[in-house]
């Protein structure tokens, strides 16, 4: 029996963990092709040898996404390999634990931004052309909470690269919907993914089980990707029941 995504090609950055690997997971089961990407080949690895071993398909592209050089390279050997990407999933992202206006510096603004905005733009851009001339694409963008609510925990860097995120989508959505282009924006609340182990604070096991966690992210992002092509989600705003970014701050 086919499946949902039978035929279509996803790349996924920030694969190796959390919310990207567990997108790629999803994406594979409904049986999409899916290419592999973030910075650590042994992450990617592991995800890969997960697709596998539940039947799917998968390969890797190491890839720093705030080089956008290597980005649009990348995009280009996928196109090459597989003809086409249907679906961009840019997961790839991160905080600083100097995050805050008393303590963080130019190296963690700069690294913060350059991988959780800079580098879903570089992405877009280079799947874009390809997406544009078949009439056919969507692209989800996972930004935060943050991205949407001002929030103080964050810290001002991964704050403005998320509403960053967000105005992107919009203006995507403004101009290649008449392309047959889509994007939406995912803005969870707080997801058990290893980006916890940065906090300033650590956050304990029983609090990190009350959150959302990968594989809720992956159903979303499956969700996204099963909609018939007319259909866009420009927005999506995800938390776990017990909300504890309502709280401002929590540690």
């Amino acid at each position: 029996m086919s499946k949902p995504l039978s035929g279509r090609v996803a790349w996924v950055t920030g694969a190796g963990t959390g919310i990207g690997q567990a997108g790629a997971i999803a994406l594979a089961e409904d049986g999409a092709a899916v290419v592999l990407s973030g910075r650590r080949r042994d992450a990617l690895e592991d995800t890969a040898q997960r697709i596998a071993a539940a039947g799917g398909a998968a390969d890797i592209e190491t890839l720093d996404v705030a080089d956008g050089a290597a980005v649009e390279a990348a995009a280009a050997r996928i196109l090459q390999r597989h003809g086409r990407v249907d679906v961009l999933v840019n997961s790839a992202g991160l905080n600083v634990t100097k995050r805050n206006w008393d303590v963080v510096d130019r190296s963690g603004w700069d690294t913060v931004v350059g991988i959780d905005l800079d580098g879903a733009f570089y992405a877009t851009r280079a799947v874009l052309g390809a997406m544009r001339a078949r009439k056919d694409g969507l692209v989800v963008n996972v930004s935060s909470w943050a991205g949407r609510y001002d929030t103080y925990l964050t810290g001002p860097a991964y704050n403005a690269a998320k509403q960053g995120l967000v105005a992107m989508t919009a203006h995507l959505n403004m101009a290649e919907g008449k392309n047959g282009i889509r994007a939406c924006v995912i803005c969870p609340g707080e997801v058990n993914t290893p980006i916890l182990d940065r906090r300033p604070i650590p956050v304990p096991p029983e609090v990190r089980a009350t959150m959302l966690q990968p594989r809720d992210m992956g159903e979303t992002i499956r969700f996204l990707a099963r909609l018939p092509a007319h259909v866009c989600i420009s927005e999506l705003v995800i938390a776990p029941t017990n909300n504890r970014l309502w709280m401002n701050p929590v540690g």
